[in-house]
């Protein structure tokens, strides 16, 4: 009575997964998934908007370029010998009553309506230029950064996405452990009831049949985490899961040797090719720091209405242009320590650069040894496939004919329940190994989407 409630529980911690699973589950192949996490991901999302932020950046600094016009409507009111002097001359209201003295030196309050229309055009700026040539630098690494998040989150899909095969893998091979765990049960019942065999075999067998049924309950909620966390990634919806296509995957192969890999790395590799351009960044930093020495030359223009008392009135109007030049001196030291600064980020950047560089050789060179290494374990492990099956097949028949125990039967059996797990193990991390290959290389994206 017990093993059959045990049996019902485990179909529903399983079946009634899955059930529940097949009402939000969405099928995808790989190149599906990866698809999709490009468009929905949230961080991909996030790097397209930063990118296009920096783009704007540039348009920010292309601005200072172009003349700035404004416009003003501003009251005054005074006392001032001095201010109400000027009020009435601008106003077109000065009469030669006014030059008496004591209108001169104490006048009444007086009020101004001024109405001005400025325009300022910069006519040589040396900032300007390295100004903008750091945003466009920013606006390229900006970018950068996003397609090197494509490729993280490209990546990180492929790795769930085996993820998900192996756990379906390890399913199949946990409930098939359970068939041969129940069917060495059955085999020492049988015996046991003709007396040929032993009551301490069929507790061996129940207490092996028990360890393999909680394996498989452990493997089910591992596929269904599995599944879950790829449809995080690739932008579903909390609670909702992923089924992998049974469709196999894309032919990945490796026919470039490391060298060849190592020179394609330096040319695709995202956050290498960042470096690149921060080391630009920074010597148009060092050129902004330089250009403070120059003078500017700046052009501007007025139009001008002045009333007494109705605003955006006209009593008398006036313009006036011209030309101005600015030329710092002395500013305390300042922009030579602004140039030593930008020197030594610039430095900074090409160590970074040159670290970056031998970091991404080592990288691609280390992948390819893996993925040999996982190759070689791969064809071992199937090998000891065969042969652990062979040896418990042998021994089931050596069992039933009272040639071997029921001890190393068991034995045997977990030996290949173990072995069939390694083998699924070593399958997904040769993928894997395959995969990360193109990853150091900076083009597994293009691979993936052939």
């Amino acid at each position: 009575m017990k093993r059959a409630l045990g049996m019902v529980a485990l179909l529903a911690v399983t079946t009634g997964g899955h059930a529940a699973e097949a009402a939000t589950a969405v099928k995808l192949t790989l190149k599906d998934a990866i698809g999709m996490a490009l468009e929905k991901n949230h961080l991909v999302k996030a790097a397209g908007f930063g990118a296009g932020a920096a783009r704007e950046g540039i348009d920010v600094a292309t601005s200072r370029y172009y003349p700035s016009l404004f416009f003003e409507e501003a009251l005054a009111a005074s006392n001032s010998p001095t201010q109400t002097f000027m009020m009435k001359l601008d106003e077109g209201r000065f009469t030669n009553n006014d030059f008496a003295i004591n209108n001169l030196n104490h006048p009444g309050v007086w009020n101004d309506f001024r109405t001005a229309l400025t325009l300022q055009q910069p006519l040589y700026n040396p900032s300007l230029a390295p100004a903008r040539e750091m945003a466009v630098k920013s606006a390229e690494k900006e970018q950068l950064g996003a397609d090197r998040v494509k490729q993280d989150i490209a990546f990180q899909v492929f790795r769930l996405y085996l993820d998900v095969e192996r756990a379906t893998a390890q399913l199949k091979a946990a409930e098939q452990a359970v068939n041969e765990a129940r069917e060495h049960l059955r085999l020492a019942k049988v015996r046991n009831s003709a007396g040929v065999g032993l009551r301490s075999d069929e507790l061996l067998a129940r207490t092996h049949l028990s360890f393999a049924e909680q394996q498989a309950i452990t493997v089910s909620n591992n596929l269904t985490l599995a599944r879950m966390q790829l449809a995080i990634t690739i932008g579903l919806n909390n609670g909702d899961t992923v089924e992998v296509s049974n469709e196999p995957l894309p032919g990945i192969s490796v026919s470039q040797l490391p060298d060849e890999l190592t020179k394609v790395a330096m040319e695709s590799r995202s956050d290498l090719r960042q470096s690149r351009v921060e080391v630009e960044r920074s010597d148009a930093t060092l050129k902004l720091a330089r250009s403070a020495y120059l003078p500017m030359v700046g052009g501007f223009a007025s139009y001008q209405l002045n009333a007494k008392d109705t605003p955006f009135g006209s009593d008398n109007n006036g313009w006036m242009a011209g030309l101005s030049l600015k030329w710092q001196i002395f500013d305390g030291f300042r922009r030579g320590h602004e140039r030593g600064q930008a020197s030594a980020a610039r430095a900074a950047a090409a160590e970074v650069l040159e670290d970056k560089t031998k970091e991404v050789t080592f990288q691609v060179q280390e992948s390819c040894m893996r993925r040999e290494e996982m190759g070689k374990r791969l064809e071992v492990a199937r090998h000891a496939m065969q042969d652990a099956e062979e040896t418990v097949r042998l021994l089931s028949s050596r069992f039933e004919n009272s040639l071997a125990t029921m001890v190393e039967l068991l034995d045997a059996q977990a030996a290949l329940n173990q072995t069939r797990a390694n083998l699924v193990e070593t399958e997904t991390y040769y993928a894997l190994a395959t995969g990360r290959v193109y990853y150091t290389a900076g083009i597994f994206l293009k691979e993936m989407l052939k």
